[in-house]
Order: C-alpha cells, then sequence, then structure tokens
C-alpha cells in the first residue's frame, strides 16, 4: 500500500478539469452580464434613478459595492455598521428609507464621492440559497414618486434576487473549490518532499494528514511508537515511514513480526534465535529477530497477541539490550527501535490480565491511531485512482477507469476490511474488466442485488435540507437493508444507529413496503 502524492495530484488535476467543463455553460463573464443587466434594467423597471449591488465580505467588516449605475469602474466600501445596506445584510430584512437627503450618514458621504444625492432608497438583502446567511444586497436609490419605495416594490425584487444569489454562490464555490485544490496540491508537494522513503502515506483527509505530521515529527525522535488502528488500515506503511525518517536507521534493516502468526511455542526461538542442536531439526544456527534488527527497527504487529509466557523474557530482552540464543550460551547485545502495533485495544488486554503492564508502559511512548476508511471517506477514491494504476502496471492492462455508479459504491460502502480490502477490490475488478474499458458494478462484491436507484439524486431540483435529509435517509437505509439481505440489526450497524431508530425510520418513510425484513 503505497500512497503517492503524483497519483493524488493527477486526481485533483481531474477535478479541476470537471469543475471547468461544469462551469463552461455559466462563466464569471455570463454572471457579470447579469449584474450589469440589473444594474441598467431596475432603474427603469421601478422608475428610480441609481441602482447598485453590493457583495458582503464574510473576513471583514465590510461589504463591497461591486457594480452600480455611475460606478465608473471603481468600487465603494460600506462599513457593516453605520450604513443602511450593512444593517440590511446584518439583519437580513429590507429597509425602506425616505428624506434621507437631510440626515447624515454613510450615504451623504458616498454621495460626495459620487457627485450624487441620495433620497429615499430600499435596500433589498441577498440571501444565501445553502446557508442561513446574507452574502450581498440591492439597493435601488430615488424612486421619482411622491410615495417613494413600496413594499409591492420589494415583492418584485425578491423575485429577480433569488437568480443574483444562484448566480453569485456559483462563482463563489468554483472560487472556492479551486482554492482548496491548489492548497491540497501544495500540501501533497510539500509532504511529498519531505517523505524520502519509497513508502509514502499521503492523503486528502485531515484525519489522514495528522497521522503523516505525527510520523514525521516522531520518526527522527529515538523513542518506541505504538500505532493502533484496525485491520487493513496501514499500520505497517506507518510504521516504515517512521523507520525512514530516521537518518541513523533508514539504511539499516527494517524487521517486521506478526505476533498473532507465531505458536507460543516458537516465539521464544523466533525472537531470541537459536544455536544448532538446540531441538530436534535444528541442524543450524540461526539469529533470532532482536540480532536481524541490530542498528534498525523491529517491528511488532498485533502486538496484544503475544502469549503472557514469552511476555517477561521479552521485556527483560529490551530492557536490557542483550538475550541469548535457545541452546546457546552466548550473550547477544542489541540495539533496535521497536514500534508496536496492534488493531486491539491494548489497555483492555492490560486490564484483562492479558498483557504486562510493566511492559505495555515500555512501549507505549509515542501513541498513532489510524482511522478506519470509513470515517475518511476522502481517502476512498484517491486510493482507488491509486490502485488502479499499481495493479494495472502489476498486473500487464490497460483498465481505463470506474463508472461513476462503481464510485458511489466504493464511497458508501463500510469497508470493514479497511484499505486492504479496497486493494483486493480493485485488483478483483482490474483481472475481470477487459483492456480499454470502464470497471462497470457488474463484477462488483459490493454490490447489493436488492439495491434501489437512489431517488432523484443527481438532479438538484430543490434546495430544501429537510427534503434532501429525507432523500439522503432513504437511499442509504435501502442501500443498508440491501446489503445485509434485510437484515435490521446488520443494516442499523452499517447506519450507525440504535435498532429501534432505524425501524422509526423505516416505518415513517414506508421503505420496503411488502419486503420481508428481520
Amino acid at each position: 500500500m503505497m500512497y503517492k502524492s503524483v497519483d493524488i495530484q493527477q486526481r485533483l488535476v481531474g477535478l479541476k478539469s470537471l469543475l471547468d467543463r461544469i462551469n463552461r455553460s455559466w462563466t464569471k463573464g455570463d454572471a457579470e452580464q447579469l449584474m450589469l443587466f440589473i444594474v441598467e434594467m431596475f432603474p427603469r423597471l421601478f422608475t428610480a434613478e441609481r441602482c447598485s449591488i453590493f457583495i458582503s465580505d464574510p473576513d471583514s467588516e465590510n461589504v463591497w459595492l461591486k457594480y452600480g449605475t455611475g460606478l465608473q469602474e471603481k468600487e465603494i466600501i460600506a462599513p457593516k455598521e453605520g450604513s443602511i445596506v450593512g444593517r440590511s445584510i446584518t439583519s437580513g430584512e429590507t429597509i425602506i428609507r425616505g428624506d434621507l437627503d437631510r440626515e447624515m450618514g454613510f450615504h451623504s458621504q458616498a454621495d460626495k464621492s459620487t457627485a450624487f444625492t441620495t433620497r429615499n432608497l430600499i435596500c433589498v438583502p441577498i440571501k444565501s440559497l445553502v446557508g442561513a446567511y446574507h452574502i450581498g444586497a440591492v439597493e435601488l436609490l430615488n424612486k421619482r414618486s411622491t410615495v417613494g419605495f413600496t413594499e409591492e416594490d420589494e415583492r418584485l425584487i425578491l423575485k429577480v434576487v433569488k437568480f443574483l444569489a444562484l448566480s453569485l454562490e456559483n462563482n463563489t464555490v468554483a472560487d472556492e473549490m479551486i482554492r482548496i485544490s491548489r492548497g491540497v496540491h501544495e500540501e501533497i508537494t510539500r509532504t511529498g518532499k519531505r517523505l524520502e522513503g519509497k513508502h509514502q502515506f499521503i492523503s486528502e483527509s485531515p484525519a489522514m494528514r495528522r497521522v503523516v505530521d505525527m510520523a514525521l515529527k516522531v520518526g527522527p525522535l529515538p523513542v518506541n511508537v505504538f500505532i493502533t488502528g484496525e485491520s487493513g488500515t496501514g499500520k505497517e506503511v506507518i510504521a516504515r515511514m517512521v523507520h525512514e525518517q530516521s537518518e541513523d536507521r533508514r539504511g539499516r534493516p527494517f524487521v517486521a513480526v506478526n505476533c498473532s502468526s507465531i505458536p507460543e511455542t516458537l516465539m521464544e526461538s523466533e525472537f531470541f534465535g537459536y544455536e544448532k542442536g538446540a531441538f530436534t531439526g535444528a541442524a543450524a544456527p540461526r539469529m533470532g529477530r532482536f540480532e536481524e534488527a541490530a542498528g534498525g527497527t523491529l517491528f511488532l504487529d498485533e502486538i496484544a497477541d503475544m502469549p503472557l509466557s514469552i511476555q517477561p523474557k521479552f521485556l527483560r530482552a529490551i530492557q536490557e539490550n542483550e538475550g541469548v540464543r535457545l541452546g546457546g550460551s552466548k550473550v547477544h547485545h542489541y540495539r533496535f527501535r521497536i514500534i508496536s502495533a496492534s488493531s486491539r485495544n491494548l489497555q483492555e488486554a492490560v486490564d484483562k490480565g492479558d498483557f504486562r503492564e510493566d511492559l505495555f508502559f515500555r512501549l507505549f511512548s509515542i501513541d498513532i491511531t489510524i482511522p478506519p476508511l470509513r470515517e475518511r471517506r476522502e481517502d476512498i477514491v484517491p486510493l482507488a485512482m491509486m490502485f488502479l494504476k499499481e495493479v494495472n502496471h502489476r498486473f500487464k492492462k490497460r483498465v481505463s477507469g470506474y463508472t461513476n455508479e462503481v464510485i458511489e459504491l466504493f464511497e458508501n460502502s463500510p469497508w470493514p476490511g479497511n484499505v486492504r480490502q479496497l486493494q483486493h477490490e480493485v485488483e478483483r475488478l482490474v483481472a475481470l474488466t477487459t483492456d480499454g474499458e470502464q470497471i462497470s458494478a457488474d463484477f462488483c462484491s459490493l454490490r447489493s442485488s436488492g439495491a434501489q436507484a437512489s431517488p432523484a439524486e443527481e438532479v438538484l431540483d430543490s434546495y430544501s435540507l429537510p427534503l434532501h435529509k429525507r432523500r439522503t435517509e432513504i437511499r442509504l437505509i435501502t442501500k443498508a437493508l440491501a446489503q445485509t439481505n434485510g437484515n435490521k440489526i446488520q443494516a442499523s450497524k452499517l447506519l450507525e444507529i440504535t435498532r429501534q431508530s432505524l425501524h422509526n425510520k423505516i416505518k415513517l418513510y414506508q421503505i420496503g413496503q411488502g419486503d420481508q425484513v428481520s
């Protein structure tokens, strides 16, 4: 499992290209033309002298007049406090005022810079379509009537403001996505330069970036490291990364031992080695793992499974840095770093008496926790793309990519086997897919025969959060029930809710009416 910066960079390039294609039908130039059109037409529609469109800056206490009648390419900055437009944006309320030529305020200051006199105005805030905040305001000045602006004017302006919000937020989201992708690209490049070994563990998720940062930080230090994480999360990869960050050890051996795979009767000879004739079958002397790791790193995977019988000898060996081969008398001196790992809770093993507390404290200097893949879903697609490239090369195949259905299955899977399961799934799919074709869901082991298409999830036909919450819950519950063949207990575990909560939601949404679910 190698996490390479170049693969994630290629993914980012693909995302940027996709974003560009999405936005070709509505560019920033189109948005600007819409603003200028409104600025030109609103005064005619509402018999006003001027129209202005203000944009709020969430990172400051100001708003910007970016489009306005007679603006002549000059921006005007208004404070959120002390101006009518600022108050309208902050409160989210329409403000209608008259007799402003008799009052002092920010409007009178702006009048001086534009050689204009504001007598009356209406200011309508532009509400975000995706959040409970306001992104700007439309302001009309000096209505040519004796009554000034009215609530009927407000009603008509609000009909147009929704489209302004859609246009403005489309560009804002596009800019933010490009900014974030560039930031991730720079972070990947920076981290990639710092990782000199071949075992790179680079991820898009914040959780995995914290793991990488911790490994880089403790790698050069002469301390033991304990790595926790579910099976298949990549504990050995992180251990190798820590090993390779040490200038004193990176050129020395990295010896990996899985404590759960060694029979208890062979544990002592595995670690300490043996001399010729030490037991039946010992036809030649053999050094143990302690000796093999001299000057380097001894990685003890699934340390919680180490038998109690060997733990006292193991503890003495790492405390005294010496030991004797089985059947021998010569003392061998050890000098190595220990990195241990476990998919079980080692503290619980100590509490139960299955693991010595003194050995636990000897190993537990620095703790690095690797989250399961289901808790860092931002990593799933980049990992799948990386594995596809690796497996194509290893299998000498040219599978072109994944269909959208497979990507969706990947992103929604709970991945109990974590990264290892994802890697094996990609290997299987590449093996079954014809060269030049995309991987389809036909061969995907994650696919449930009873899965139903998600309702209207491809088209954003509403901005209603309750509606989309309902759709999302129906989609996920349906998939969970299909994946578990209707078993509510297993489905509730996948969904990480109680069985009663799942039962209530099934009843509420009338899911699977007539189907047999247990």
